[in-house]
């Protein structure tokens, strides 16, 4: 489904980058734990946290404790901000690389589903040049597939069969 809202959308590209290396099922299980130690995920905190706090995100079992990936959650949420400032919105900033709109892509056969495009290429090399780590094209397309930017259900699901539009409001 598509999202707009910037505070959802910092979670996710968290969240996508927490899973690298991990399955999708490993960070759902742990969302809740990493909305409390992030402080529900807003930058503004997460911009200030130090070595100590720091410290403690790396002993709490409730979440991946792999230093860099912490460290980039911190280092993301400056990056996010800065670009906020500069962009307006992280919502505009973002659907900017699929000119506004929702990609579909229809693939016949799960062999045929991709790992990255043109747009999350495009997309991981703006980001990393804004700051922000863990944005890897492979990231950014699954990114973009959690919050609607791309739509690549396959020809056979119910999902790809709905009408233009049901259910998924595309810009």
């Amino acid at each position: 489904m598509p999202q707009h809202d910037d505070a959802a959308l910092f979670e996710m590209l968290c969240l996508e980058g927490a899973q690298a290396g991990l399955s999708w099922l490993t960070i759902l299980r742990k969302r809740e734990a990493y909305r409390r130690a992030f402080d529900g995920f807003d930058a503004e905190k997460m911009a200030r946290y130090g070595a100590a706090r720091e410290a403690r995100l790396l002993g709490d079992s409730g979440i991946v404790r792999n230093r860099l990936k912490v460290a980039a959650f911190i280092g993301n949420a400056r990056a996010y901000l800065d670009l906020r400032a500069r962009h307006g919105s992280f919502d505009a900033y973002l659907w900017g690389f699929t000119r506004g709109r929702t990609l579909r892509r229809r693939p016949l056969r799960g062999a045929q589903v991709r790992t990255s495009s043109p747009e999350s290429d495009a997309l991981a090399k703006a980001l990393r040049a804004e700051g922000f780590r863990f944005v890897g094209t492979t990231i950014c397309y699954a990114f973009m597939q959690a919050v609607g930017m791309l739509d690549e259900h396959q020809r056979h699901c119910w999902v790809g069969k709905r009408p233009s539009g049901a259910g998924r409001g595309s810009r």
